[in-house]
């Protein structure tokens, strides 16, 4: 019988015959016996496979059992009296079926920096970190799914391709088909009634807007999907292409918002905890010590609700002098976040009521007209890992917001139209999908919790 190197780690070594395909990470050799230690990525954990030269009948087909050579292993599992593992192969066939020459196999058995393996991208998920992040990052977006479809989510799909600015920041990547060299001008300015749309457009940079249509009409959905941000910060918290969770709930108020925010992190955080318990680990063990504490703790918490003007008054009177300093008004910082979660309330924080003046233009207005009804939520170790609001529901204080914004109310004309048309109240929040992941694991580059990192000046593979 065949099957992952995962199950077969768990079966009994009674002698059934097995076959185990995947890649050599080490070979020892002793007194005419070889050992190999086989992974095939489905769990972190090798296979030990022992091809004894005087066993009879042992066959051993041509090519070089190097670090990296993809090999398929025939024989009997049996226990293991060695230590570390509590079965092994004993061989009785093994065929290469490719080769991996040692003098030019960039993996060989030692430690490799993260910022080499960032040059190996297409290789690096043969190493440990990054099966194990590969591992994670599939089990939590099964994870996602399976929380929003089980309480009666509809999965959305929201363009990619975009003509207006959610965020309203500016910071988009163009889509053009117009000759960059010579576009074509009218008065003196691109004209875009030749571009492929006929108009403007962008890479998007969230899906909420789209999102919040669907959920005017079928009352709780999700995205979850590639976003672009083209903002010029070369460090280990940003990337230009990242994936978001966003979904958006009609008839639902900031206070539901927080409460399905609280309970879908808790669920994630508890489903890999259960799920990727090895991987974990591992993470604990190599990457971040405490990991998996902070995760269980968090788990287990009730998350501690204050208002902003509350977090700026704890900030102030707790004397400690920040690298920025504390006025009503600012956009909190990571340090402020962090002292907030691991030194005044030892707990995740949900922070409401932000100034508006800080906050996007669809978020709705408090009656004191200088708030908005807005929430992040903030974990230790992390800072802010949720930012979310009740979206403004009416609509002459909508147009008031775009028009206070420097935005153009023409481009959300549709987006108005929701505020016209049997408008409700309606909330959502947002998590970028990489830095969950960070968050998990404790990696400390978000470039090495996706695939293939797209960032300022790095466009490899």
């Amino acid at each position: 019988m065949g099957g992952d190197i995962k199950q077969i780690l768990a079966m009994p070594g009674d002698g059934t015959a097995i076959t185990v395909k995947g890649w050599v990470r080490t070979k020892r050799e002793s007194k005419g016996v070889t050992f190999l230690e086989i992974n095939d990525g489905s769990t972190i954990k090798n296979l030990q496979v022992v091809i004894d030269d005087d066993k009879p009948g042992v066959i051993k087909a041509p090519g070089d059992l190097t670090t990296g050579s993809s090999v398929v292993v025939s024989g009997m599992l049996i226990q293991s009296p060695g230590q570390g593992q509590a079965v092994e192969i004993s061989a009785d066939r093994v065929d290469v079926v490719g080769t991996a020459p040692v003098d030019g196999y960039a993996l060989q058995k030692k430690r490799h920096s993260f910022e080499f393996l960032r040059e190996i991208a297409h290789l690096r998920a043969r190493t440990n970190s990054f099966g194990a992040v590969a591992r994670v990052r599939s089990a939590m977006s099964y994870a996602i799914h399976s929380f929003f479809q089980e309480r009666g989510f509809i999965y959305v799909h929201t363009p990619i391709i975009t003509g207006s600015d959610c965020e309203g920041a500016g910071e988009m990547f163009q889509v053009t088909t117009l000759p960059i060299e010579k576009p074509p001008l009218i008065n003196g300015q691109v004209d875009y009634s030749q571009d492929f749309f006929g108009k403007k457009a962008s890479l998007t940079v969230s899906g909420q807007l789209e999102g919040e249509t669907y959920a005017c009409a079928l009352k709780k959905i999700y995205t979850f999907g590639p976003t672009f941000r083209a903002e010029n910060s070369n460090t280990s918290r940003h990337l230009a292409e990242f994936w978001m969770i966003e979904p958006e709930m009609a008839f639902c108020d900031i206070h539901g918002n927080m409460d399905v925010a609280e309970e879908f992190l808790k669920y994630i955080f508890r489903h890999i905890l259960e799920q990727c318990p090895d991987d974990m680990e591992f993470f604990d063990s190599r990457i971040n010590k405490g990991i998996i504490d902070n995760l269980q703790h968090i788990v287990t918490s009730e998350f501690k609700r204050i208002t902003y003007t509350e977090a700026v008054n704890e900030l102030v009177s707790s004397g400690m002098t920040f690298e920025f300093p504390v006025s009503w008004g600012i956009d909190l910082q990571s340090e402020h976040e962090k002292f907030l979660t691991e030194k005044v309330y030892r707990l995740p924080v949900i922070i409401t009521d932000y100034p508006k003046a800080i906050k996007a233009f669809y978020m709705k207005v408090n009656e004191d007209n200088k708030t908005v009804r807005a929430m992040d939520i903030l974990v230790p170790r992390l800072g802010e890992i949720v930012g979310g609001s009740e979206r403004e529901s009416d609509h002459d204080t909508l147009k008031a917001r775009i028009l206070e914004c420097g935005l153009d109310p023409d481009d959300y004309w549709w987006y108005l139209d929701l505020r016209k048309f049997g408008t409700v109240p309606h909330s959502g929040f947002g998590l970028g999908f990489e830095r969950l992941i960070q968050f998990v694991t404790g990696m400390q580059n978000i470039r090495d919790v996706i695939p293939y990192p797209r960032a300022v000046k790095t466009l490899e593979f």
